[in-house]
């Protein structure tokens, strides 16, 4: 049962990135699936959720307009994140986990220890 992030990178303010997360071993049986994130200095916090049963998505205060989540409902989640602000630097990680319906819920309230290594975005002024 694994999670892999991919697609961070350096971008210019402004810019655009679309993050990957694959999952193996397991597929996401009508869970809520999301990306959080960890600014540096500060807590993990959930930026992006949608729930694979009904497609309801919740976005965090800031990335709202700018960042959108999107899954095939089945191993895959994508994290479009366009008009980039350097404060959207952080490291991105991908979540899946069992029991966890709703969006909100899992973007709001969900943590582990069990994070994956995450992929680093970096907004340059």
């Amino acid at each position: 049962v694994q999670l892999v992030e991919s697609g961070g990178g350096l971008v210019q303010a402004g810019g655009s990135l679309r993050l990957s997360c694959v999952a193996s071993g397991f597929t996401f049986e009508h869970y809520a699936v999301g990306w959080f994130r960890q600014i540096p200095g500060k807590e993990r916090e959930g930026v992006a959720c949608i729930s694979t049963r009904d497609g309801f998505t919740y976005l965090a205060d800031g990335v709202e307009g700018r960042f959108t989540i999107s899954t095939d409902n089945i191993n895959t989640i994508n994290l479009q994140m366009d008009a980039l602000k350097p404060e959207d630097t952080a490291v991105y990680y991908c979540a899946a986990p069992a029991g966890f319906w709703d969006a909100v819920v899992l973007c709001k309230y969900y943590e582990t220890e069990s994070w994956g290594k995450g992929t680093a975005v970096t907004v340059s002024p």
